[in-house]
């Protein structure tokens, strides 16, 4: 990755070894979506993986994305190219801590040309926190909400939010930000769902302490799609049926003996192994009988 020259508010675009561009922000010293770039990565990890063409083309209601961890728009707009010529309505809603890696992208269209198109909707995404549109396909409604993603899940609001069908999730590492990888915040998640409405949870890491987490919260889950650097990411589901390649008791052999997979109760980042009261969950996993 190159060091790139545009730099503005904390955030800079950089050259990845892919030759695509991306956002880097210099107060989380992290890239989005980086060496891949994020359209292949999006489309690796969420439109291919998730069949979401498909998907949304069968959907006899509104398709329901939420995109937690908005950033720079790639993950929900690049679906939105996917499905750009299929009729239909789609909802998305993103959470976001800050606007400000959009705005900076919208500034640097020259270098993210996914956005290229979008740039009407997303500013008005930005100025109003909601847009709908219509590119000649199906039918967008986009709204944003724009707080501390943690406590917004807790609160009893986020029981009247549609229900979804994939939930983009796009948080910086647990390293940097814990408070958006803890065993509540999924189980709340997982509490969410239309539980006749099968959903699943893509993301870009394959640690033992996360899919133990989603494991604990409730889901089914397996290995992910390759992306970039990453031989595994991780899929996570209400429904076994979306999970191709789940976890077996092989992989829960190799959790038990891990330095790193008893999930995070707290916002503070720390590695522990498995406790006994947490082994003895994942032993009853239906998943795992």
């Amino acid at each position: 990755m190159s060091s790139g020259s545009r730099v503005n508010r904390g955030y800079r675009i950089v050259r990845l070894v892919s030759g695509a561009h991306s956002v880097h922000s210099l107060a989380e010293a992290e890239t989005f979506h980086p060496v891949v770039g994020p359209v292949a990565e999006a489309e690796a990890l969420y439109v291919r993986q998730l069949d979401l063409v498909r998907r949304f083309r069968e959907a006899k209601e509104e398709f329901v994305v939420w995109d937690v961890g908005l950033g720079a728009a790639a993950n929900p707009v690049t679906f939105l190219r996917a499905v750009a010529e299929a009729p239909g309505r789609i909802r998305v809603l993103s959470f976001d801590h800050t606007l400000e890696p959009l705005e900076f992208a919208l500034r640097h269209v020259e270098h993210l040309d996914y956005l290229r198109g979008y740039e009407e909707p997303l500013h008005r995404l930005v100025r109003e926190h909601h847009a709908v549109f219509n590119p000649g396909g199906p039918r967008v409604e986009w709204s944003v909400r724009v707080h501390d993603f943690p406590s917004l899940v807790q609160q009893a609001e986020a029981a009247t939010w549609p229900k979804p069908h994939v939930i983009m999730f796009d948080a910086f590492s647990p390293a940097k930000n814990p408070a958006m990888w803890t065993r509540p915040l999924f189980a709340r998640l997982f509490q969410l769902l239309d539980p006749d409405r099968p959903c699943a949870l893509p993301t870009y890491s394959r640690s033992t302490l996360l899919r133990v987490t989603l494991l604990l919260a409730g889901f089914f889950v397996g290995v992910g799609h390759a992306t970039g650097e990453k031989e595994q990411t991780t899929i996570a589901a209400n429904s076994p049926a979306l999970v191709r390649e789940p976890l077996d008791r092989r992989w829960l052999e190799r959790a038990r003996r891990s330095t790193s997979a008893e999930p995070l109760e707290t916002a503070v980042y720390r590695q522990a192994p498995l406790s006994k009261a947490t082994w003895e969950h994942l032993l009853q996993h239906p998943q795992f009988g």
